[in-house]
C-alpha cells in the first residue's frame, strides 16, 4: 500500500494557507450579519443597496462553501488512507490519488486569491483610456483597448458600463471612460494603469508606413462613500447630450454631465441617468473616488520611496508593448510576460499577464 502521508501533508498545509488568505473566520463572522441582514422586510425597498447586499452575500457565502468543502474532502481522503494503511489495502490507492488530485487542482484555482493583497481589490473600478502620441492611429489604438477590455470583461462576468466616450476626429476614440463591475474588478485592473504601445503597418498610411501609437489606460476603485470632502469651486462642470443607450431621452437633452477637478486634472462622467442632477451625482461620487485613491496612492509611494521598496508602474509609464510588424509579440515589461497570439490578447485573453503582475506586485511587496 502506497503511503501518502506527504501528498496529504501537502494539501493541508495548502488549505491552511487558503483560510488566512480567503479570511474564513472573519467570513464566517460577516455571513452570520448578512444573514440578519437579507431577511429584513424592506430591503428592496433600495434597489441598488439590496443588490449590494446579495452580492456580498453571494460571495461570503461561496469562499465559506468551497473551504468546508474542501476542508470536508481532505478529511475523508485522510481517514480512507489511515484505514487502508492499517490493512494494507492497495485497492484504495487509486480513490486516495484521486481525491489528493482534486484538491490540489481545486486549491490552484484559490491560491489566486493569495494574489489580491491591496486594500481596495475586490471593489469595482473606474477606467479611462485616453489616446496620446500617434494621431488617428493612437486613437483607433484606443478603440482597440476598449474592445479588448469588454471582450476580457465578458470572459471574466464582470458588467462592462461606458460612462462618457470622446470619438476620434477620423476614426477610433480620443478618450473613454466605463465602469467594470464584479468582484476583483480593481485588483485584476491594476496591472493595466499605465501605457500601453502598439507597433504596426498604419491603415491609414497610404504608403503602408510602420507607425507606433500610444494609450495611457488609468485605473481608480469605485470606493463608495468616500471620506473626503471636495471644494465645488474646485470642480468644473459641463453638460453634454447622451450618446450611449439610454431610452428616448438620449440626444434630446443635455442630461449627461462631465466634471473636472481642477487641482488634479482628474475627469469623471455620467449619463446613465435621465436627470442633470441625477448624474451630477453619481459623477461627483466618482470623482471623489478618483480624488481619494490618487492620495492614497501618493502616500503609499512615498512611503515605498522611503523604505526603498520596488514601486509600481504609475499610469504614465509604459508597461506593454503591442508589436504586429515587423514579427508578432506582446511583451510586458514589468514582468517580461510575452505571448506570440496577438490576435487572442487583443481578443481579451490577457489573463496571463494580469496575474503575472499580481505575482509580480506581491514580489514587490514581500521584498
Amino acid at each position: 500500500m502506497r503511503d501518502f502521508t506527504d501528498d496529504l501533508k501537502d494539501v493541508s498545509r495548502r488549505l491552511g494557507e487558503a483560510k488566512v488568505y480567503l479570511k474564513i473566520e472573519a467570513q464566517r463572522d460577516r455571513f452570520r450579519e448578512l444573514e440578519i441582514e437579507v431577511s429584513k422586510p424592506g430591503l428592496w425597498d433600495d434597489q441598488e443597496f439590496a443588490k449590494k447586499l446579495n452580492a456580498e452575500y453571494a460571495n461570503t457565502k461561496g469562499d465559506i462553501d468551497i473551504f468546508d468543502g474542501l476542508a470536508r474532502q481532505l478529511e475523508d481522503a485522510e481517514v480512507l488512507h489511515e484505514l487502508a494503511r492499517e490493512i494494507d489495502d492497495a485497492s484504495q490507492e487509486t480513490e486516495i490519488e484521486s481525491s489528493i488530485k482534486v484538491i490540489a487542482q481545486s486549491l490552484n484555482g484559490l491560491e489566486m486569491r493569495s494574489l489580491f493583497t491591496g486594500e481596495h481589490d475586490e471593489a469595482d473600478c473606474i477606467v479611462h483610456i485616453n489616446t496620446k502620441d500617434g494621431g488617428v492611429d493612437a486613437q483607433d489604438w484606443s478603440e482597440l483597448l476598449l474592445r479588448m477590455y469588454q471582450r476580457w470583461a465578458e470572459r471574466r462576468g464582470l458588467e462592462f458600463e461606458i460612462n462618457d466616450i470622446s470619438p476620434g476626429a477620423e476614426a477610433g476614440i480620443m478618450s473613454v471612460e466605463f465602469t467594470l463591475k464584479g468582484r476583483y474588478a480593481y485588483g485584476l485592473m491594476t496591472s493595466e494603469r499605465g501605457t500601453h504601445r502598439l507597433v504596426r503597418i498604419s491603415p491609414f498610411d497610404n504608403q503602408g508606413r510602420r507607425q507606433t501609437s500610444f494609450s495611457n489606460v488609468q485605473v481608480w476603485p469605485a470606493i463608495e462613500n468616500p471620506d473626503i470632502e471636495i471644494d465645488e469651486t474646485d470642480v468644473r462642470m459641463e453638460v453634454f447630450r447622451a450618446s450611449g443607450a439610454g431610452g428616448q431621452h438620449v440626444n434630446k437633452t443635455s442630461s449627461a454631465v462631465r466634471l473636472t477637478h481642477e487641482p488634479t486634472g482628474l475627469v469623471s462622467s455620467s449619463q446613465e441617468e435621465r436627470s442633470q442632477l441625477q448624474n451630477r451625482e453619481r459623477a461627483m461620487n466618482r470623482l471623489k473616488a478618483m480624488v481619494a485613491a490618487k492620495i492614497e496612492e501618493e502616500h503609499q509611494a512615498e512611503l515605498d520611496r522611503i523604505a526603498g521598496k520596488q514601486a509600481t508602474v504609475g499610469w504614465g509609464s509604459q508597461i506593454r508593448s503591442y508589436v504586429l510588424q515587423p514579427y508578432q509579440m506582446v511583451k510586458d515589461l514589468r514582468t517580461n510576460i510575452e505571448s506570440s497570439s496577438v490576435e487572442s490578447v487583443l481578443d481579451g485573453d490577457i489573463e496571463e499577464f494580469m496575474v503575472g503582475y499580481l505575482q509580480w506586485r506581491r514580489a514587490g511587496d514581500d521584498s
